[in-house]
């Protein structure tokens, strides 16, 4: 019988990831779009950065970051009492810097594509900035946040590396699916981790669906 607790804190991770993104993610790609600023480009990069980084190489210096050990963490188990190694806060927080660009690339891109008379009649008319970025920008690029959201959810779901380094294989706490998988063919049952996987293969098929059809039906629209 498959266990239904790395599935339960798998997707409480990613619901936690994607929320917090979201959130993150509006403001900083809007500032990506729109700042003059040459820094932005080294922010691009360390955003981008997770795209071809190994997530055993970021999940390794998270580890060592995180260790109450080290400086920094000892300074949040002492000033804070917040450890985040090999605990679901600290998932949270590898899944945040790892989804990243899962989040911030479509919503760049949706702001990209926007025309710039969008803007300039906005000000024209006397809105300011955050009134142009909730009423004009955000609805203009619904899409790019659904899309955003739908691949931030789904790699969170599927991430394995930085979750084995940062959160280890505790029940209930850090033993998301892929772990479970990972664990179910070391242990040689085949027919566990067949379940684990398909569950996973299912998913990701369905999330990759659901993206194309939101893009293409907003193709149409955008034609039409």
């Amino acid at each position: 019988m498959i266990e239904l607790d790395p599935f339960v804190l798998t997707f409480k991770l990613a619901t936690v990831t994607t929320i917090i993104l979201f959130l993150i993610g509006i403001p900083l790609a809007y500032w990506l779009t729109y700042s003059r600023y040459k820094i932005k480009y080294v922010v691009e990069a360390l955003v981008s950065l997770p795209l071809i980084l190994p997530p055993s190489v970021l999940g390794f210096y998270l580890l060592l970051a995180f260790s109450p050990q080290n400086s920094f963490g000892k300074f949040l188990d002492e000033y804070f009492e917040v450890r985040l190694v090999f605990t679901f806060p600290g998932l949270v927080v590898a899944s945040i810097l790892y989804s990243l660009p899962f989040m911030i690339q479509p919503l760049y891109n949706g702001f990209k594509m926007l025309p710039s008379s969008l803007l300039e009649a906005s000000y024209t008319l006397g809105k300011g900035r955050m009134t142009t970025l909730r009423k004009i920008l955000l609805p203009n690029i619904r899409t790019s946040l659904i899309t955003g959201s739908i691949l931030t959810f789904a790699h969170t779901v599927g991430e394995f590396g930085v979750v084995l380094m940062v959160g280890g294989n505790i029940p209930r706490e850090t033993r998301v699916v892929s772990i479970a998988l990972y664990d179910e063919v070391e242990a040689m049952n085949y027919g566990q981790a067949h379940l684990y996987a398909i569950s996973l293969l299912l998913f990701a098929f369905l999330t990759l669906l659901v993206v194309y059809l939101v893009n293409n039906r907003s193709t149409i629209n955008r034609v039409a």
